[in-house]
């Protein structure tokens, strides 16, 4: 895989994609040149054998959100300057949020605004104790945008609402309490508790995540009627005809692993 000098990107031989925002002098906050590298590297791994995708940051931090000097530059932007700049942050978020692998954020130390839609848009988040969460956005002037919608997705809009509104910091605790986090590890625990999620999804059909991934984004919010049953008909029947759908169920009746795990 190619690194980009913000960005490292690891590909393991058991196939766990790695992608490390690499700016911790700033603590992993986000400019041009990182969004360019995330997209990048996310169109380049969707065209590989990938079984989860992990995304955390070098340093104290996972992300402390927009750089400082790039919303310096924004300001002084074209209108449609600042659409290009917004709509290249779109793309990378759209590309994660619809990667076919499960998806894992590990978070420790800040994660703010950009860094809590990251957060949102992965499939598992994870926190150490000690991490610090904000939307801060209104305290510039701005308002949560492009991570909105994952953000609400992710923590429901009561919940969305206090929190865009006030620009506060709240825990990691609460970050669990709200939906935005799965689960907590004490200080040093992160690698373990990664680990042991790690070791659960790749015990999954990888075609079957894909197409569970696709069904909660279908199904949310759907009336459970006569049209939404047919669906699950016809998802249920397609996968069961599939190769990974037989070999999975033959291995479970002849008490052994499937060919998917090796």
């Amino acid at each position: 895989m190619s690194d980009a000098p913000n960005l490292r990107v690891e590909l393991s031989d058991n196939k766990i994609a790695t992608l490390t925002l690499n700016r911790p002098e700033v603590h992993n906050a986000f400019d041009e040149g990182l969004i360019e590298a995330l997209n990048a590297a996310l169109e380049e791994l969707s065209g590989r054998e990938v079984r989860a995708l992990v995304v955390t940051g070098a340093g104290k931090s996972f992300s402390a959100g927009a750089d400082l000097n790039y919303m310096r530059r924004a300001a002084d932007a074209s209108a449609e300057e600042n659409r290009a700049q917004a709509a290249a942050m779109a793309g990378m978020m759209r590309r994660l949020d619809e990667f076919k692998s499960p998806t894992l954020a590990r978070v420790k130390g800040v994660s703010f605004g950009g860094g809590v839609g990251l957060v949102a848009v992965c499939d598992i988040a994870i926190a150490e104790a000690g991490a610090q969460f904000s939307l801060s956005e209104v305290r510039l002037g701005l308002a949560p945008a492009v991570v909105a919608p994952y953000v609400i997705r992710a923590i429901g809009a009561r919940a969305a609402r206090r929190y865009f509104l006030t620009g506060e910091r709240f825990d990691a605790g609460e970050a669990m309490r709200i939906g935005l986090v799965h689960e907590l590890a004490p200080e040093g625990g992160l690698d373990g508790l990664r680990d042991k999620l790690l070791g659960e999804l790749v015990k999954g059909g990888p075609n079957a995540q894909a197409a569970a991934k696709r069904a909660v984004e279908r199904y949310r919010d759907r009336a459970i009627d006569s049209a939404l049953s047919e669906d699950t008909i016809d998802l249920i029947a397609g996968l069961r005809a599939t190769d990974e759908g037989r070999e999975g169920i033959t291995a479970f009746l002849e008490k052994r692993p499937p060919g998917w795990r090796g």
